[in-house]
């Protein structure tokens, strides 16, 4: 890098005040080429393109890169060739030239002399019957100018095209300055501008007539030719002055920055030009045999260079570092100390003090470069200088000269280690020894004060005078306080994280801060407090801190660099999103703190300077502020178990997903890999998820439905200011996921269900049946055993009784007795045998039931006055003869309990034969039953409602009975279709309902 300067001081100073219509930031003009922060991609950095010839920025917030291979679009991590093949006969067209208009249409225009567009997405070829453009450019109001070799020039704006010119040589530049011209730069024919349609050319002061760049400063115009920069108007054109191993320079690219800073890209480098004169950078690997072809400045302000190697960011950032690569003494961080004039003053580790002021280091000769400097403090424009071995030294400025003067323990100091220097607000200077306490050096002479007096070690690591003109000592055994004669030490006892204190401060509000091998911690009513609630960060070890004019802590610990709002540590709540790291992607070389007395320092101008291990930065806190630029989310892809999905119109995933990947990214280009991401996935998530660096998201085994993925990004300074994006999708149900398969699964259970339930009833009349034919079986087998045996046996028993009674006389009583007795046993024998044939033989018939009933009304009540009358619902089926006898039996029972004590009018008996049951109602209109016996269960003594329910029981069937008193009695017995009759194709001719007895 080279910096140059020199008649062409008012010329910069035009450009700059030009540049004030602006005050958005960009690159701090004042900084060294070296000190932005730079970032290279080329062929062996994954760049896929080749050279690059322009570079541009749609409103979505991606680059465009046209190279020599074809389009490329950049979001900060992955280059993606995008192919125009779809409208262009060649897949991988050089791309010659790119812009954005007003509206956010991206121009393109690839080798072939056409132009090609892109809207939301869509490329499509421009149809304006201009076939041989050879130049693009902006006009002043977003729109288009366009110079076709064959048709003239012409202005594109809002879909009208307005014809500004004739045909003229080939144009490779165009331009349009503040007063309405438009400027043509030419292959070979110079420089040409347009007024009321003509052309006039203006080569005055232009040796050259190839004219490569062209850039509009307010009426002046920038012309970059194939040897060297010209600026002028149409009056003519005079060169910029360049150092002379750059005469001659070819200037391919020209821009002018938001910070006024001008960029000319050429054959041998990058020239920046501003009021501060005229730097230069060789960026060798970007332009390798080449040179820089194209330059663009995005919307975060980071300025792209794109050579025939490759292509370049350069960017701003928090930090400006003096590293090794500037000067060698910059390599490592000691002591520093920055004076009432803006001076700062460093001691490298390797030994020696140093001062640096307008970017120069100038060594202090008092101090041999070989000793070692542990502290640098003072006051005015007096210095003291604590080293290693030499002991205290005291350094003035006096006619541009510096006076020196040492103090070693021959004077009174304690020690010649003087490790920490202070100079008090009474002119006492206070050096803290490496190992023997503490001196006070005041008119002359030194006071001494050890653990002996109260110092809570020898060992002192840093001095604070407070405002109160306590003098505070740090030490590796505790804090120890000097005030008004008294002595007081603080440790861990006190609040201290640790006994082992590096360094201290005193914030704006008086507030004491220590900051220990363990963490921070302020002082508050005489004890030491840590934050409650504060990340890993701020518990490492503290070695400097310093406070901006804003109220926020810059930290230095072990191996981190923070800024934390004061408040929020004194709220003893700091949550990760207080505490900002710093570190390589904002300037820094390294995180790693020194440990010296004071290693953290503010300066009048609100600028913090740290130490570190490797090199010396500064951060402009003035310049830090709580907004930056937000990150835009872009949700790039959906793949479906790997295969793409098409996100064009209404998205939709095929059924049953094992694996759906949602790829996004955030665009913002400062430091891609700060960007955090949170995500969303509705009506599958419970909320946002947790912060993620990763740019995709998984979800397995979606059910179908309706989802929505959401998403939003913070930017670099971990802000989330940007609005969120989000896409609807819909994933698909399989057969088996549908609701009429749902519906027909139902159904179908349902059905085998009721099959189940078929079959379980049919299973169980079976059984019943079965158990009713073993009942018949063994009444029949009774039957037999007690005709064949029992009653024989009495007949003949009978008979021989006979046979002795008539050897008996006539007359005599015993004969008598024996007639009785066997008249008695005529009579049992006679009910022995009815009972055989009622075992053997069915008491009532096959559809007989109507005129058993009806027989049982007569035999029970011949004289009765009440109505009787039986009806038959539906046809006819034959009971199962158990069945047929049990409810023979219940309706007797019924039919003579109502003509017995119902004192009925009415009495009723309805059989009803029914595919699903047999059932059998007698009902009355009489007196009805008393509730107290129905509660019973029937009348003491009495059995009958009991023997009619274990009847009913016996044979799977169900007895109800209904009564009020006054108004009659039902009794309901019911018996299953499948128990009740014994074969459902057996029908009787009587079909219907009817009354099949009435009396």
């Amino acid at each position: 890098m080279i910096c140059w300067l020199k008649q062409t001081r008012w010329t910069l100073i035009v450009i700059v005040l030009v540049g004030l219509v602006t005050d958005a930031r960009a690159l701090d003009p004042n900084r060294l080429p070296s000190q932005y922060v730079r970032e290279q991609w080329t062929a062996q950095a994954q760049f896929p393109g080749g050279a690059v010839n322009s570079i541009t920025q749609t409103a979505d917030g991606y680059l465009w890169i046209g190279t020599d291979r074809g389009l490329i679009r950049f979001d900060g991590f992955n280059f993606r060739s995008v192919s125009l093949a779809s409208i262009t006969a060649a897949s991988n067209l050089s791309i010659l030239q790119l812009l954005t208009d007003a509206r956010g249409t991206l121009w393109i225009r690839p080798e072939g002399a056409y132009l090609v567009s892109q809207k939301d997405g869509t490329f499509e070829s421009a149809r304006y019957g201009l076939n041989a453009i050879t130049a693009l450019s902006k006009d002043n109001h977003g729109g288009l100018l366009v110079s076709d070799i064959e048709q003239g020039t012409f202005r594109l704006r809002l879909d009208t095209v307005q014809k500004l010119g004739p045909s003229s040589p080939p144009v490779i530049s165009m331009a349009e300055t503040a007063d309405g011209k438009i400027w043509l730069g030419t292959l070979g024919d110079g420089l040409f501008f347009l007024t009321g349609g003509q052309a006039t050319n203006v080569n005055k002061g232009l040796p050259d007539r190839k004219i490569n760049s062209l850039l509009p400063i307010g009426e002046e115009l920038w012309v970059g030719t194939d040897t060297g920069l010209y600026h002028g108007n149409g009056n003519g054109f005079r060169r910029l002055e360049l150092p002379s191993f750059l005469d001659n320079v070819q200037v391919l690219s020209l821009l002018r920055d938001r910070e006024s800073n001008m960029w000319a890209g050429t054959t041998h480098g990058l020239l920046r030009i501003n009021g501060k004169g005229i730097s230069f950078s060789e960026e060798n690997a970007l332009r390798g045999d080449g040179g820089i072809n194209a330059l663009f400045e995005d919307r975060e302000g980071n300025l792209w260079i794109g050579g025939s190697r490759g292509l370049g960011r350069i960017r701003d950032s928090a930090f400006v570092t003096y590293s090794s690569v500037n000067d060698p003494r910059f390599e490592h961080g000691g002591p520093i100390y920055v004076d009432q004039e803006g001076r700062t003053w460093l001691a490298p580790p390797e030994g020696g003090l140093y001062v640096l002021q307008n970017g120069r280091v100038l060594p202090v000769a008092s101090i041999p470069p070989n000793e070692v400097v542990y502290s640098v403090s003072g006051r005015a424009d007096v210095v003291w200088v604590g080293r290693q071995r030499g002991g205290l030294t005291r350094l003035q400025f006096h006619n541009g000269a510096i006076a020196s003067q040492s103090y070693t323990e021959a004077n009174g100091l304690a020690q010649n280690s003087a490790y920490a220097v202070h100079e008090s607000r009474d002119g006492s200077v206070w050096v803290g020894t490496l190992n023997g306490g503490v001196s006070k050096f005041k008119d002359g002479h030194f006071t001494t004060y050890t653990t002996t007096n109260g110092l809570a070690s020898n060992t002192v690591s840093s001095i604070l005078e407070t405002r109160d003109g306590a003098m505070w000592f740090a030490t590796p055994g505790g804090l120890s306080s000097f005030s008004n004669g008294q002595w007081r030490t603080y440790t861990t006892a006190e609040g201290l994280p640790s006994p082992e204190v590096n360094c201290l401060f005193e914030d704006s509000s008086g507030t004491v801060w220590s900051g220990t091998s363990a963490g921070l911690a302020f002082l508050a009513s005489n004890h030491f407090q840590v934050p409650n609630e504060s990340p890993d960060v701020l518990r490492e070890q503290i070695l400097g801190m310093a406070e901006d004019k804003s109220g926020r802590f810059w930290i230095a610990t072990s191996d981190h660099v923070l800024r934390v709002p004061r408040d929020k540590l004194l709220s003893s709540i700091v949550k990760a999103i207080d505490a900002r790291e710093y570190d390589k992607a904002d300037g820094l070389e390294s995180t790693e703190g020194v440990k010296r007395s004071q290693s953290v320092v503010s300066d009048s101008a609100g600028r913090i300077w740290f130490s570190l291990r490797s090199g010396l930065s500064v951060v402009d806190s003035t310049q830090i502020t709580d907004y930056s630029v937000p990150a835009l989310p872009h949700i790039e892809a959906i793949t479906a178990d790997n295969n793409p999905v098409n996100l064009a119109g209404s998205v939709r995933i095929p059924p049953s997903p094992r694996r759906i990947t949602f790829e996004y990214t955030g665009l913002s280009f400062a430091a891609p890999g700060r960007i955090r991401f949170r995500y969303f996935l509705e009506n599958f998530d419970n909320g946002w998820s947790q912060l993620v660096a990763a740019r995709e998201a998984v979800y397995t085994n979606l059910g179908p439905g309706s989802y929505r993925f959401r998403l939003i990004a913070s930017n670099s300074e971990g802000l989330w200011n940007g609005q969120e994006t989000a896409i609807a999708l819909n994933v698909a149900p399989a057969y088996y996921q549908t609701n009429w398969f749902r519906l027909s699964c139902g159904a179908a259970f349902l059905a085998l269900l009721w099959g189940l339930y078929q079959f379980r009833l049919r299973q169980l009349a079976r059984e019943f049946n079965m158990r009713l034919d073993e009942r018949v079986t063994e009444r029949t087998r009774i039957a037999r055993e007690l005709h064949d045996s029992l009653l024989q046996n009495v007949q003949g028993l009978i008979l021989k009784i006979h046979a002795i009674g008539t050897r008996i006389p006539t007359a005599d009583p015993t004969r008598q007795e024996i007639e009785k007795t066997l008249d008695y046993a005529d009579q049992v024998l006679a009910e022995g045998r009815d009972r055989v044939r009622n075992l053997r033989i069915a008491t009532v018939g096959f559809g007989d039931l109507p005129k058993a009933f009806q027989q049982v009304v007569e035999e029970s009540a011949p004289n009765r006055s009440s109505t009787f009358k039986t009806v038959v619902e539906g046809t006819v089926l034959e009971l199962h003869p158990i069945i047929r006898e049990e409810t023979y039996s219940i309706g007797r029972e019924a039919l003579i309990n109502a003509l017995a004590h119902s004192d009925a009018n009415n009495i009723e008996a309805e059989i009803t034969y029914d595919s699903r049951e047999f059932r059998l109602r007698i009902r009355d209109d009489g007196r009805g039953i008393d509730p107290g016996v129905l509660e019973k269960g029937g009348r003491d003594d009495h059995w009958g409602l009991q023997g009619m329910r274990e009847r009913a029981k016996r044979i799977g069937g169900k007895l109800d009975l209904w009564s009020r008193p006054g108004s009659g009695t039902e009794v309901e017995l019911t018996v299953p279709a499948s128990t009740a009759y014994r074969s459902p194709h057996r029908k009787s001719t009587d079909s219907g309902s009817r009354i099949a007895a009435a009396g």
